[in-house]
């Protein structure tokens, strides 16, 4: 088959039923795995910090969360590149060459981790090299928006993000089960001794990344075979710049920094949150609990925003996400005899649940507000045709869908950052919660005033 479709009208009904909704979907469904496998990478280090000091690592607790932290860093400033290079390459060309980027930090890490006298400084190269992980959202969710039509493009934006996001707690999870195995023989390494609360066991930590080698290489040739290249998407840079012009992609940038910056933020540091909280309690068996249920519920925001006012989901989520913060922050609030595992880990999974639907609902309003942008303040002062203002509106949205994933992981750095300044200033993480409180208060305001209220201007 052709790998290049010269012809894409996703608004046609006829075009989309006869055609175009088979290609859309293949193109899904090969997407996703490779996102997962992006966030797998990204988040290797949310877990791996919680064993670098049990076998041997001579790294401090600030040293630890500076690991997690570089990691989202790194991918958060390398999606501001990514973001604008499907129109660019094609989304077929950059998904391969994105996802085959995987495997540098992943079989560099596996041999690093073998040595427990490997250098800080090599670990921060391999921090930052995770970034590459982090980074493919925003190319991922460009290059999906533009194969759906608008009345599908939550659905789409929120299968692609949600179960891509499914990444974080797999390499949570699944690091349980791997890490205490021999799975690759001689050809893998062999174990390191790991001392945790008085008892030596063996783990094969090497195995955390090598167990996903396999799966980015079959996932590279799928992309390879099976993905197409869309010529209405294409597009310089000079003509995806405009977007730095528009106001609606900022405030976009700040409710999704407010959405996704929760989410990766959170779930970057909850292990080591919770292991200096309730330290009787194994982090790892309970921390992949709310990524997943945020990535699961990324998928139901989506879909409710096809179905309701996306903005309104929006608001119910900002709304959650205020309550439940203040929840965890009066459970970490009492003394430690008194503390309540079980109702901080309620609260923060609800949290999570909050945070995914507001995820899927963000990226659900761009596309409806740049339409509605384009019809209300572009099309009487223009003189292309409606299907080229379809076109541009399109390749707005898709731009601006990508550069603010990026914007949006900065959370990942944030979040670990003021989680230990908090800590460092205070003695305790209840600053660091009401400042997530404020900021989440202010993206009330702000989806309101412009989106909700009788009176906004892109009212929605």
């Amino acid at each position: 088959m052709s790998h290049l479709l010269k012809k894409w009208e996703p608004e046609n009904q006829d075009f989309w039923e006869k055609q175009g909704r088979v290609i859309a979907l293949r193109n899904l469904w090969i997407s996703v795995p490779a996102l997962l496998l992006a966030f797998v990478v990204w988040q290797i280090w949310s877990v791996v910090v919680v064993y670098l000091p049990e076998v041997g690592f001579q790294y401090t607790q600030n040293q630890l969360m500076l690991l997690t932290a570089l990691s989202a860093l790194s991918g958060a400033t390398l999606r501001i590149i990514y973001a604008f290079m499907v129109p660019i390459f094609g989304g077929r060309k950059w998904t391969v060459f994105s996802t085959a980027t995987l495997l540098i930090p992943t079989i560099g890490f596996g041999i690093c981790i073998q040595n427990s006298h490997t250098s800080f400084t090599t670990m921060v190269i391999l921090a930052l090299l995770c970034g590459f992980g982090g980074a493919n959202f925003s190319s991922s969710m460009a290059n999906i928006g533009y194969f759906f039509p608008k009345s599908r493009k939550g659905f789409a934006t929120g299968m692609n993000a949600g179960l891509g996001n499914l990444g974080v707690p797999a390499v949570q999870f699944v690091t349980l089960w791997v890490i205490g195995i021999s799975l690759f023989g001689a050809m893998g390494g062999g174990p390191e001794t790991r001392i945790h609360n008085g008892q030596h066991s063996l783990v094969w930590l090497q195995n955390i990344t090598y167990i996903w080698v396999p799966f980015i290489v079959l996932t590279v040739i799928a992309a390879w075979f099976g993905m197409n290249d869309l010529v209405t998407a294409k597009a310089s840079f000079s003509e995806q710049f405009i977007i730095f012009k528009r106001k609606q992609t900022w405030i976009f940038c700040l409710l999704y920094l407010g959405t996704f910056g929760s989410f990766i933020g959170f779930s970057a540091a909850l292990p080591l949150l919770i292991k200096h909280e309730f330290v009787d309690v194994n982090p790892v068996k309970f921390a992949f609990l709310g990524p997943l249920l945020g990535s699961l519920f990324r998928v139901v925001g989506g879909i409710a925003s096809d179905k309701f006012k996306a903005t309104r989901v929006t608001l119910i989520s900002f709304l959650g996400m205020v309550i439940f913060s203040l929840c965890i922050v009066y459970f970490i609030s009492t003394p430690d005899e008194s503390r309540s595992f079980v109702g901080f880990l309620i609260s923060f999974m609800i949290l999570f649940i909050f945070v995914g639907l507001g995820n899927g609902s963000v990226f659900a309003q761009v596309p409806g507000v740049f339409t509605l942008f384009y019809n209300k303040y572009i099309k009487d002062n223009s003189h292309e045709s409606d299907e080229q203002l379809v076109e541009n509106a399109a390749k707005e949205t898709g731009a601006v869908l990508g550069f603010m994933g990026a914007i949006g992981a900065y959370g990942g750095f944030i979040i670990p950052k003021l989680y230990g300044t908090s800590l460092s200033y205070t003695g305790s993480y209840n600053l660091a919660f009401y400042i997530f409180v404020g900021f989440y208060v202010f993206c009330i305001l702000l989806n309101w005033w412009y989106y909700l209220r009788k009176n906004a201007e892109l009212r929605c």
